[in-house]
C-alpha cells in the first residue's frame, strides 16, 4: 500500500477532469499528500562546486498554505557530493543547518518534515569513504536539529 505521496507544487494544485483536486482524490484513497518545498539547488559560494538549497524565504507562509490545502508532510532536497575534497565542512554545515531550519518551520506550521541530507552515490569512492562521510553528515545533522 502507498501511504503518502510527495508532490510538486504544480501537481499539488492540479484537478481531475471533473474538477476534483488531485490531493482530494489521494486523500479519499487513504493516501497522505506531501509537498516538495525547496526551490532548487545553487552553487555554494566559496566551495569547489558544492551546493546549497534555496527556498527558506517565505517558507513559513508556504507551509501554512499547503497545510490548509491538505499537505501533512514535506520534503526538502539538500545534496552533498563525495570527491577527494568534498563534502567540505562548510557544505556540511550549510546543508545540515538548512535542513534544520526547514524542519523547524514545517513543524511550527503542522507539517511533518522529512529530514534527509542526500549524499550522492556518484563517483569513484569506496564503501568505507561513503560510510565515513555519511557518519560525519548525520552527526552534524543531529546536532543541527537539537
Amino acid at each position: 500500500n502507498i501511504s503518502g505521496v510527495i508532490l510538486f507544487h504544480e501537481t499539488f494544485y492540479q484537478n481531475a477532469d471533473d474538477g476534483t483536486p488531485f490531493r482530494k482524490i489521494l486523500q479519499d484513497c487513504g493516501v497522505i499528500p506531501g509537498i516538495k518545498l525547496d526551490k532548487g539547488v545553487v552553487t555554494l559560494a566559496g566551495t569547489r562546486d558544492e551546493c546549497t538549497t534555496q527556498g527558506l524565504d517565505g517558507l513559513s507562509e508556504r507551509c501554512e498554505q499547503y497545510y490548509k490545502d491538505g499537505a501533512r508532510f514535506a520534503k526538502w532536497r539538500c545534496v552533498l557530493k563525495i570527491t577527494d575534497t568534498t563534502p567540505s565542512d562548510v557544505a556540511i554545515q550549510e546543508v545540515t543547518n538548512n535542513l534544520a531550519r526547514y524542519a523547524s518551520i514545517c513543524q511550527s506550521n503542522g507539517l511533518v518534515p522529512i529530514v534527509e541530507p542526500e549524499i550522492l552515490p556518484d563517483g569513484f569512492h569506496d564503501l568505507a569513504t561513503s560510510l565515513r562521510v555519511t557518519e560525519r553528515v548525520l552527526t552534524a545533522q543531529y546536532h543541527a536539529l537539537m
